[in-house]
């Protein structure tokens, strides 16, 4: 545990940080299970509409600094070409 005061302010800010990133990551992973599970069933029309919501998720966690922007250019374009594989 932490004893002086700026370490328990630390402990507190760390913790928030945590909170806020582990929300991020979630949905960036909710939104491309969803991509992946509307191409495995056939259905494009569900996975474009997913698409956006994974650009969403990604351009905020992009402009929050979670992930770096190449990263994030990446990731959109995999998906993208996986869509366009799979379609």
């Amino acid at each position: 545990m932490p004893i002086t005061t700026s370490a328990k302010k630390a402990l507190r800010t760390s913790a928030r940080k945590e909170l806020h990133n582990v929300h991020l990551k979630d949905a960036i992973h909710r939104a491309t299970k969803k991509i992946r599970l509307a191409v495995k069933n056939k259905k494009p029309e569900d996975a474009k509409l997913a698409l956006r919501e994974a650009y969403k998720a990604l351009d905020k966690a992009t402009k929050e600094k979670f992930i770096k922007k190449n990263t994030a250019s990446r990731s959109k374009s995999r998906l993208s070409a996986f869509i366009k594989r799979n379609a």
